[in-house]
């Protein structure tokens, strides 16, 4: 490290104006209290840009800039220099040639650093410049890589890397598999990668071999990325441990099959994962579903809904009989608006049963039931069963078919308030769904009381979310001559990126058609009508369709443009 103050690459951001000298000595100070390296310290502060900083020293010392990103890290010479040395010097050995080795620096000024890694090899030294940011990010990498699993494994406290609970494996199990993965570097790794998709927000985690890789990505936002890439070679030891975790049959690899896992996060925060795993051509592909039991505990005013359509909502719920139909494509938020809708109406005077297939989260003073057809618990006959049982609210995971419909119906005309949903596209769709079914159009008239049709856009990051100017010509053609906000509050955004985001985007929101059955809706169904219509006589009463809903978002900068026609393109 640097030694005196305004020396080197401090003295030349001060003779270039890009500091002045107290903020310099400053920092100089600094880093040297903190272990850093000058360059290092001034990149965290966000006193000069990296890209900036790169470039000024490249001139000043007649340094090529070498770009990182560009660089293949599977030639990166391992264990030819103590670990202890990279972190002290902010410097990372990139390659070896004869006897020299080439070592990536943010400041080539730092020549005390230089001189212990010749000291410590034996080989002659040459600094290689290269960009503070990108050096941070492989000097993280290779410190986490370096024992061989490729994803990120030191710096977690082994409080957080033990807090799983998993089901005792069967010993003769373990004894006839020798691919059991329950070596301490495939343990960590796992449950590196478990804690990590939980603090990122995500909401699946899929582990994926092929045939030369293997690799391990997060859904976040509802777009997969991918986090790491372990050797080949351990595939089977991490699927054999995550099917530990999760109580699955290790020695069974050519069926799928189902588990779960509790993650214990706290004494009193735990998460629970749904796992699948499914045999393919190079291996078992293993999905993991996270189930965040306080996502079901938002709040109404969490998810999105607008004040008249959470107001529907409310009303619906409120009534002591009648069906509530949610609806919508996988991963669309179905779920935590049911769950939502079930924590409001949770008290100590009503009895709530649900049947679920599976249940995902687990709601206290909630009966809920696991539907299993191997066995002739379906929906159908777990419904049959709840009427038996003095039940005032019921609900249903989804309607399937007829048998099921014709139940949940007779259940909400006979004083009950149902809840459930159908994988429809809008809530038009979904009474004629109904009639599609078989179900008596008059039942579907005076039992159906509120369709909640909905889709889960990515948010627009506060942070670097910026204004965007659209052609008028574009406004109208996108259909914004619908949106009832007022010129002079729209607020229309774009998507940036930056540190505290992806892409742009940091969380998501629902967009709702909310529409309540009226007398008008209910005689359109009577005669038969098809979804057209009932979609134009729920514009003529005020109800936004999923496509109006998604443009008031954006005009009032929640979400980007792009993101509305994502989500709204059917």
């Amino acid at each position: 490290m640097s030694s005196t103050p305004l020396n080197g690459l401090a003295k030349r951001l001060v003779a270039d104006q890009i500091l002045d000298e107290s903020t310099a000595l400053s920092a100089s100070k600094a880093a040297r209290r903190e272990n850093q390296t000058f360059a290092q310290h001034l990149v965290e502060a966000k006193l000069v840009k990296s890209r900036e900083l790169a470039l000024i020293a490249s001139q000043a010392f007649g340094s090529p800039l070498f770009d990182l990103g560009s660089y293949n890290f599977d030639l990166i010479p391992r264990d030819i220099v103590d670990e202890r040395l990279i972190g002290k010097h902010f410097a990372l050995p990139l390659y070896k040639r004869g006897n020299r080795l080439f070592v990536a620096v943010a400041d080539p000024t730092n020549l005390s650093g230089l001189d212990e890694f010749n000291f410590n090899t034996g080989l002659n030294t040459d600094a290689v410049l290269v960009e503070a940011d990108k050096l941070a990010k492989a000097i993280d990498g290779y410190l986490s890589d370096n024992n061989d699993m490729g994803a990120g494994l030191e710096g977690l406290d082994d409080e957080e890397l033990e807090g799983l609970e998993v089901g005792a494996e069967a010993p003769e199990t373990r004894d006839n598999d020798d691919t059991v993965g329950d070596e301490a570097p495939v343990v960590r790794f796992v449950n590196k990668v478990l804690l990590d998709a939980i603090r990122g927000g995500a909401s699946d985690i899929h582990f994926e071999p092929y045939e030369k890789t293997y690799r391990v990505r997060l859904r976040t936002d509802g777009v997969l990325q991918e986090v790491a890439r372990p050797p080949i070679q351990l595939a089977s030891r991490i699927s054999a441990r995550l099917k530990v975790m999760s109580r699955m049959d290790i020695s069974e690899r050519r069926l799928p099959q189902d588990g779960r896992i509790k993650m214990k996060l706290s004494k009193t925060k735990a998460i629970d994962f749904r796992v699948n795993s499914l045999p393919t051509l190079w291996g078992e592909k293993i999905v993991l579903r996270i189930l965040d039991p306080s996502s079901a505990k938002l709040g109404i005013d969490a998810l999105g809904y607008e004040d008249e359509q959470k107001k529907l909502y409310m009303d619906a719920l409120a009534q002591p009989q009648g069906m509530i139909l949610v609806t919508g494509p996988t991963g669309s938020g179905k779920t935590v608006s049911l769950y939502t809708g079930l924590n409001i109406l949770n008290t100590p005077e009503r009895n709530i049963s649900t049947a679920e297939d599976p249940v995902e989260i687990n709601l206290e003073g909630i009966n809920q039931v696991n539907v299993n057809p191997k066995v002739g618990l379906n929906f159908a006959e777990a419904l049959r069963s709840f009427l038996r049982q003095d039940p005032d609210i019921v609900m249903v995971g989804e309607i399937r078919d007829l048998e099921t419909a014709e139940i949940a119906i007779k259940a909400a005309q006979t004083g009950h308030l149902v809840l459930s949903t159908l994988h429809t596209n809008s809530a038009p769709e979904t009474l004629t769904r109904l009639m599609n079914m078989g179900v008596p159009t008059f039942n579907i008239a005076t039992s159906v009381s509120l369709i909640i049709a909905q889709r889960l856009a990515r948010r627009l990051c506060n942070e670097c979310k910026k204004p965007v100017n659209l052609p008028e010509e574009v406004l109208k053609n996108q259909g914004f001559d619908v949106v009832a906000i007022p010129r002079q509050e729209w607020k229309l955004r774009q998507p940036v990126g930056c540190e505290h985001c992806s892409d742009g985007y940091k969380g998501r929101v629902g967009v709702y058609e909310v529409v309540r059955i009226t007398d008008g809706i209910s005689r359109i169904i009577m005669e038969g009508g098809n979804s057209i219509q009932i979609a134009d006589q729920a514009k003529q009463e005020g109800f936004n369709d999923l496509r109006t809903s998604a443009l008031r978002k954006v005009a009032l900068g929640i979400t980007s443009l792009e993101e509305a026609n994502r989500v709204t393109s059917d």
